[in-house]
Parts: structure tokens; C-alpha cells; sequence
């Protein structure tokens, strides 16, 4: 997303907005220069230059006017919290795969008790640990009540990985509504120049207030559309980590739950009653 706000920053300002009629005093320019060119046939080059600086960023920005640095600042925010939302839900972050393999294996294997995997959980700190954290407070009771513990823990997790989620979409409808803004200002400025001057025979004072208009609609849709991006791809993500960690949880049900504890007694129960009588038979 941040890629794409700055290919099209720079596509606006690599852009021309030059009205068509407001070249036609500089033709017309062009025409008087070549009529007082020298005998010599030797006439000076003409400069055309239009009412909009469209391969400096620095003047695009004072061009748009002031409403151009509220979208400026907007644009800064996004590329923050991006780069912040990329950092902070990376898989390796959220759902550490060293950490989950040792803790499941642990618990297969019987090497942890609810206190001992409480304290492995605090220590490692990451989204999924606070998962399983749930679930080991639970430890031996019914699996619904260990399900409960990890719809609690998950739900304070989910809060957690979307944070700052709100700003995106946020950004989405502020962009737009600030171009917007400068778009009207840029017309109101087009209008006054019809009204103050006779703006119908030289269409180069309408020029500024277009341009102004339009910069600002650009810059606008240029927040607004990788905001809006960004938005659905990190709820996306969050989505898929949800989804990953609760099917990861559902295992650990499936060893610390009263249930289960029961069928792994009974069953070991059930084995030495028959190494017992094999025993007793051999004798």
C-alpha cells in the first residue's frame, strides 16, 4: 500500500493538467514572437509555461493551496500505521511456530502441568500464547468451560491485532471529503474571476481556480484509494490469524479438558488391568 501511494504521487506530478484553451494566448504568443523575429531568420525560442508546475511536487503542493497539506499530512498517517500494521502482524509475531510446536508437544507428551504452562505462555508473550494462556486456566475442567476461556482470551486478542484498523478506514472517508473541500474552494476562485474580470475572452484566469480543483481531487482519491486498500487487506490478515490460532486452540482442548484427562486415566487404567492379568495368566 505505501508502494502504491507513492507511484501515485508521482504519477500526479509527472501528470499535465494544462487546460487546452488556456494554451491559446500562449499560440497566439508563439505567433507574435515569430513576427518579430529578426531579418536574420534567427528567432528566440519560446517558452511555454502553463498555469500548473507539473514536475515539481514542491509547487503541485502550493498550487492546491492550503487544503494540499491537511491531504499531505493524511498521507504521512497512512504510511505510518502501515508500515506499523505490516511490522506487528507478522505471522512469526502472532503465532510463533517454535513456540507452538514445543508447547504442543509438551502437552502430548505430559511434561506440563497448568502452572508450568501458564509460566512458559507469560514468558513468551506473543497473540497466541495469551490463547493458550486461556485455555490453561482452565486446565481440567469441562471442555466448554475450556472453550469459554479461549473465546475470552481471544476476543482481547482480536481487539489487540486491530488496532489502529479504524484510522484506514478513517483516512478512506477524509481524503475524498478534503478534496473535496478544495475542489469547491477551487471553483469558488474560477467563478470570482468570471465575475471580477471579462475572464469569458481570456480563459488563463480560470485556469488557477480549475487547477486548484482538480489538484486537490487527485491528491484526494490519492489517499483515499490505498487507505481504503489497506483497510480490507489487514482485516483480511487479522481474519486469518484468528482463524489459524483457533484451530491451534482447539488442540490444546483436546489435551487439558476434564474429558480428555478422564480417557487418558481410564486408559491407562485399563492397560495395566491387562498387562495385569497377562501377568497372572503367564504365573
Amino acid at each position: 500500500m505505501a508502494v502504491v501511494t507513492v507511484l501515485m504521487l508521482v504519477w500526479l506530478s509527472s501528470l499535465s493538467l494544462r487546460c487546452p484553451a488556456a494554451e491559446a494566448p500562449e499560440t497566439a504568443a508563439a505567433g507574435d514572437a515569430k513576427a518579430a523575429a529578426p531579418a536574420d531568420g534567427k528567432a528566440e525560442p519560446v517558452t511555454k509555461k502553463g498555469p500548473v508546475a507539473t514536475t515539481d511536487p514542491r509547487e503541485l503542493m502550493l498550487q492546491g493551496g492550503i487544503l494540499m497539506w491537511p491531504l499531505l499530512a493524511c498521507s504521512v498517517v497512512l504510511l505510518t500505521f502501515v508500515f506499523e500494521r505490516v511490522v506487528s502482524l507478522r505471522t512469526g509475531r502472532v503465532i510463533p511456530q517454535a513456540f507452538v510446536s514445543r508447547f504442543l508437544k509438551h502437552l502430548k507428551d505430559g511434561n506440563l502441568d497448568r502452572d508450568r504452562a501458564l509460566d512458559v505462555c507469560k514468558d513468551n508473550g506473543s497473540p497466541v500464547a495469551e490463547v493458550f494462556a486461556g485455555a490453561a486456566r482452565k486446565w481440567g475442567r469441562p471442555s466448554v468451560e475450556v472453550e469459554q476461556g479461549i473465546i475470552d482470551a481471544g476476543e482481547r486478542v482480536t481487539h489487540g491485532l486491530r488496532r489502529f484498523l479504524r484510522i484506514f478506514s478513517s483516512l478512506a472517508v477524509i481524503g475524498p471529503l478534503l478534496g473535496l473541500l478544495g475542489t469547491v474552494v477551487g471553483m469558488i476562485q474560477a467563478f470570482n474571476a468570471v465575475a471580477t474580470s471579462d475572464a469569458l475572452g481570456r480563459p488563463e484566469a480560470l485556469s488557477q481556480g480549475i487547477s486548484r480543483a482538480l489538484l486537490n481531487t487527485a491528491f484526494g482519491l490519492v489517499v483515499a484509494i490505498p487507505a481504503q486498500t489497506a483497510y480490507y487487506y489487514f482485516v483480511s490478515r487479522v481474519d486469518r490469524l484468528v482463524i489459524e490460532m483457533d484451530r491451534l486452540a482447539q488442540e490444546v482442548v483436546n489435551m487439558i479438558s476434564a474429558e480428555e484427562i478422564q480417557y487418558k486415566s481410564d486408559a491407562r487404567k485399563t492397560r495395566r488391568a491387562a498387562a495385569g492379568s497377562q501377568e497372572s495368566a503367564v504365573g
